[in-house]
């Protein structure tokens, strides 16, 4: 019997989000042990969470009985004195993710067109789409963001712009003339999104912050995430920085205790371990370099990366995934990024990374 109920028309042609496979669906596939399978396929933090984020999770087990504060007073608060803004500039999410479905709440219909770059993380599209907006998709330049393009592409029925810089999953940056550029001459009407998920692997990033704290950018929100290189990813929290104004209609949006005690907690202890903080990033430099010469030694191209990633042409990236994956080694296929030739291998520890490389290297040659 067919569903009787009328469903949203939005949802008939609706991609589905697929993320990296977890390590346990492929041991059960491929009846491997889950102790000899690794996972580089979601640029998920290689040394795991910060030490004091997990010890201050498990001091809050024994209060699971209770809700979590529905504001998350403490978290806004530290959050707030780190970035140098007011609590009221800052928005907590279940991810990321939750973030642009809060923008499409508030601005996504149809009738309203949203601009994203040709190579633009998955998620863009789903909440457009899911919303009934148009998405304008801008072509890419060098597999890169193309700023000045997308600033064209602006019509008086644009809504909305996502950017993400580094770019998932490209892992491109775009140049900091061209950002500026970007944020001074987009129109009042749109509102810019910059998803800066990545900006802590930087040494000199863009700072845009100074626009939020004098509250000259409006209509800029920008999205930060404790997933990367604060390695709580499985928490899913992410927060987003912009105008009290523009936060407090997003927060109409939210649904009460969307950030759970003990990500809460985790995410206050996290932000005051500087030490593996560096540590991911020494991590992360090390593992980017040898990533990348090992393509170049290989003859692959590849993306060089700005990010915890890189993007390698393989030339058929979804039969040398699952080659990869018979060997315990997951990374992501990227033909749902209309790149069907490449895969995306995240930085792992320097054992993973070496790892990863000889099991590209027999998938490589069992399809030649």
């Amino acid at each position: 019997m067919s569903l009787p109920i009328s469903l949203n028309p939005a949802l008939q042609n609706l991609p589905v989000y697929q993320p990296g496979r977890p390590i346990e669906d492929v041991a059960r596939e491929l009846g491997l042990p889950v102790q000899s399978i690794i996972k580089l396929a979601s640029n998920e933090n290689p040394l795991g969470p910060s030490p004091a984020a997990l010890a201050a999770m498990e001091r809050v087990l024994k209060n699971l009985h209770l809700y979590p504060d529905g504001n998350a007073f403490q978290l806004k608060r530290k959050l707030a004195q780190k970035l140098e803004v007011a609590p009221e500039n800052l928005l907590l999410g279940n991810g990321s993710n939750e973030i642009i479905e809060f923008v499409g709440h508030a601005l996504m219909k149809p009738g309203a067109d949203v601009v994203v770059s040709q190579y633009c993380f998955a998620v863009y599209p789903i909440v457009t789409h899911l919303f009934g907006a148009s998405l304008v998709s801008v072509p890419a330049r060098n597999y890169a963001h193309d700023l000045p393009a997308m600033l064209d592409a602006l019509t008086p029925n644009t809504k909305v712009m996502l950017v993400a810089n580094p770019n998932n999953p490209t892992g491109t940056l775009a140049p900091e003339e061209e950002v500026v550029r970007l944020v001074n001459q987009v129109p009042n009407h749109v509102l810019l999104v910059m998803d800066e998920a990545y900006i802590d692997f930087l040494e000199k990033p863009v700072d845009l912050l100074p626009l939020i704290r004098s509250g000259s950018k409006p209509n800029l929100l920008l999205m930060r995430t404790f997933s990367k290189i604060f390695g709580l990813a499985g928490l899913r929290l992410g927060y987003g920085i912009g105008h009290p104004e523009l936060i407090a209609a997003l927060e109409k949006v939210r649904q009460p205790f969307n950030i759970n005690s003990i990500a809460q907690a985790g995410a206050l202890a996290a932000l005051d371990d500087k030490e593996h903080l560096a540590r991911t990033r020494a991590n992360n430099a090390l593992g980017l370099d040898y990533l990348q010469n090992s393509f170049r030694q290989l003859g692959l191209e590849f993306i060089p990366s700005h990010a915890n990633f890189v993007l390698a042409r393989v030339r058929d990236g979804q039969r040398i995934f699952e080659q990869m994956q018979t060997l315990g080694v997951i990374t992501r296929p990227m033909g749902g990024y209309q790149l069907p030739e490449w895969i995306r291998v995240t930085v792992g520890t320097p054992e993973e990374n070496n790892r990863c490389i000889v099991a590209l290297k027999k998938a490589l040659d069992s399809t030649r």
